[in-house]
């Protein structure tokens, strides 16, 4: 198991090498942006049929469904942080040692994140309009009606809210990323991934790639949202709390305490 001073080291490593990546752009790096948006998409499915195929058991115990969904989302993260792939809400936290400590530019941080946002986008809108609305695994009782509550109680939510919520989403994503890259053995990364990210979902926190796959697939099977809606009522804000989730609480805070103790 790595130290705190070695896990900030690994991350500032990395953090370099994504930027470096994302400068260079090319087919390696979309490609690994849009890996990891269908990553996120493929556990987002999985909650969906894992936490609403239960109907009747979960109705009369709703955190059941919770728990449910929590413990099936984080797939999408271990098969990022294990496989390798470029996810924004991570990069988030990860690329804030490497700037904090002059080895890269806040130039190459934005780009990186934008570019990666949207890698992460083209990924989730493929896996949620092919493999998941086109193979019709939502398209019956009661994952249909499912998803069309999922999507229209996320854009119903104030602003604000959905900012905070961002924030503890980005928050636990991150402290999985760090428990990740401490972790030295597959099993270890893989628990390191799922405990916080179990617990961010259970809660009903907002995380932008996860909406990514949740709200289109609830438009495509006829929730009552609309694309500004889905973009400035829960998206904007969404990404603008993950963004202070991930580099503040996380890579920024802990770039700090390491600094501070060297």
């Amino acid at each position: 198991m790595k130290t705190p001073v070695e896990v900030i080291e690994a991350a500032s490593n990395a953090g370099t090498s994504k930027a470096a990546l994302s400068d260079k752009g090319g087919g390696r790096f979309w490609l690994l942006a849009v890996l990891a948006g269908i990553y996120i998409a493929m556990g987002g499915t999985l909650s969906v049929i894992l936490g609403y195929g239960f109907p009747e058991i979960t109705a009369a115990n709703p955190s059941l469904q919770r728990l449910l969904s929590g413990a099936a989302f984080p797939l999408g993260l271990i098969l990022v942080v294990i496989l390798g792939a470029e996810l924004f809400t991570g990069n988030n936290a990860v690329l804030m040692p490497s700037v904090l400590s002059g080895r890269i530019s806040a130039f190459s941080v934005l780009k990186n994140w934008v570019l990666v946002y949207f890698g992460n986008f083209l990924g989730a809108l493929f896996f949620t309009t092919v493999f998941v609305y086109l193979s019709g695994l939502t398209s019956a009782e009661p994952y249909h009606g499912a998803v069309q509550h999922i999507a229209e109680a996320k854009v119903s939510m104030p602003w604000g809210v959905v900012f905070i919520k961002g924030i503890a989403a980005n928050w636990f994503v991150c402290l999985a990323v760090w428990l990740a890259t401490t972790a030295t053995t597959m099993p270890g990364k893989m628990i390191g991934c799922w405990l916080p990210v179990m617990t961010f979902v259970a809660l009903g926190y907002e995380h932008s790639i996860a909406n990514m796959f949740f709200i289109p697939i609830g438009i495509m099977e006829g929730a009552r949202v609309t694309i500004h809606q889905f973009l400035i009522d829960n998206l904007v804000p969404a990404t603008i709390g993950n963004i202070v989730g991930g580099a503040l609480f996380v890579g920024t805070v802990y770039w700090y305490i390491n600094k501070k103790t060297k």
